[in-house]
């Protein structure tokens, strides 16, 4: 496969970036939508339904969600910038771990991978217990 050529590099930074742009854009409205909620409870606001512990449940749930999912987001970002990193020093594309190429099928469909296939695997593994 050998080292990835200039353009292909420049393609997966256009990836990338637009990956960044919509993840960035998901976290803005995830945190405004978990803020607007919690600042409605705050201020009494329950839109005209009565107050039911389910309810209240449920609201906590789906902010505590949209929480996490805004935390995912932020650790993909952090991968999204490494590997624009990466690409500037001249290390996308190959495993962190072994050093070997990471085949372009993965690429496509995960722009931020820092390791192969079987390197991913092993680095699962121990986090199963």
């Amino acid at each position: 496969m050998g080292k990835m050529l200039k353009k292909e590099t420049r393609a997966y930074r256009q990836l990338l970036l637009k990956l960044r742009e919509r993840i960035t854009d998901d976290i803005k409205h995830i945190s405004e939508d978990a803020l607007k909620k919690s600042q409605r409870e705050a201020a009494g606001d329950i839109s005209g339904y009565t107050l039911h512990m389910a309810d209240l449940a449920t609201d906590a749930y789906d902010r505590e969600f949209s929480l996490n999912l805004a935390s995912c987001d932020r650790d993909v970002l952090l991968q999204i910038n490494d590997a624009l990193k990466r690409i500037d020093d001249g290390g996308y594309g190959v495993c962190a771990q072994c050093k070997k190429p990471i085949s372009r099928i993965r690429l496509k469909a995960l722009p931020f991978a820092c390791f192969c296939l079987k390197c991913q695997k092993t680095q699962e593994k121990p986090r199963r217990g």
